[in-house]
């Protein structure tokens, strides 16, 4: 095989490999591979040039969509070979993929979409649905960005916002659970399709988002077999166009979900660069070198 370099894409703010890859980089070097950190936004990149290009870090991607969105167009005509694939990729960009998820018939957190420019209120989705606590978030968003908890609808400090943000992007509007800020939520790592470990993920008091950035903690979590379960039958869920051409399974995938009743409710299905949270899973950062190891030698 001609390359034997693996561009793991990060971005400005987190140019080097995260703790989080660090073991994955190892892995990946002791399989005989050189793990560069890319970031996505190098022009001076020629992505084409290595065996394998996997997103990892690139976590500002949705403050900068129409350029990420340019990015993953130029790749494709470069003819890069990116995991996960970038029909994949492009599908998992907008969190209206959940609707896909919920006509497949898989649980969904309770959500109202507004288009860019409506002149829908908070009122008004609070009088439709009946929800008296609500989360607002930008349809291309991650990490928590311009994410939001309404209390109660009607404020006019929230309309303001809401309006505001409306004349630049899609917005959805999710019915809150209180549940998160006392159980959190789970989130459940996949690995060639196959269930690999596990966390659960709490806010700091006073906070609903559970992302460590603002103040969130983690913890290995062991979670029935029935969940698993379930957020395999969501994986499997993603439409066959969003595979491409590329046969079987994502590389690597991220269900993130709360438990009510037993049911797995998803909140987010994570496929462009989730962190993976490979030290709570022991050999997991191996597992998934393993995965790519043999379709790269398979392949050359």
């Amino acid at each position: 095989m001609a390359a034997s370099s693996i561009a793991l894409v990060t971005c400005a703010e987190y140019p080097d490999l995260t703790p989080d890859d660090l073991p994955f980089a190892a892995a990946l070097e002791r399989r005989g591979w050189r793990p560069v950190a890319a970031r996505w936004d190098d022009p001076a990149v020629a992505w084409n040039a290595h065996a394998a290009v996997v997103l990892r870090s690139c976590w500002d991607y949705h403050q900068h969509a129409d350029a990420f969105e340019a990015w993953l167009g130029r790749l494709e005509r470069a003819g890069a070979p990116v995991h996960n694939p970038l029909p994949t990729l492009r599908w998992n960009f907008r969190k209206t993929y959940l609707r896909d998820l919920a006509g497949a018939g898989v649980p969904t957190m309770a959500t109202e979409w507004v288009e860019r420019g409506s002149r829908t209120t908070l009122r008004d989705v609070a009088d439709a649905t009946g929800w008296s606590v609500m989360v607002v978030k930008p349809i291309i968003s991650a990490s928590g960005w311009e994410t939001w908890l309404v209390e109660r609808a009607g404020d006019p400090e929230d309309e303001r916002r809401f309006a505001a943000h409306l004349q630049a992007r899609d917005l959805m509007v999710q019915r809150f659970m209180r549940g998160v800020q006392t159980d959190g939520e789970i989130s459940l790592i996949f690995l060639g399709g196959r269930f690999s470990h596990a966390v659960r993920k709490r806010p700091m008091p006073g906070e609903f988002r559970v992302q460590e950035e603002h103040g969130g903690t983690v913890a290995r979590e062991t979670v029935p077999a029935i969940v698993v379960r379930q957020a395999a039958r969501a994986l499997a869920a993603v439409p066959a166009a969003a595979h491409g051409e590329e046969p079987g399974a994502p590389l690597y995938a991220r269900v993130d979900g709360m438990v009510l009743d037993g049911t797995l409710i998803v909140t987010e299905l994570e496929l462009i660069e989730p962190k993976l949270y490979f030290g709570w899973g022991d050999g997991s950062a191996d597992t998934l070198a393993d995965l790519l190891d043999r379709e790269l030698r398979a392949g050359g």
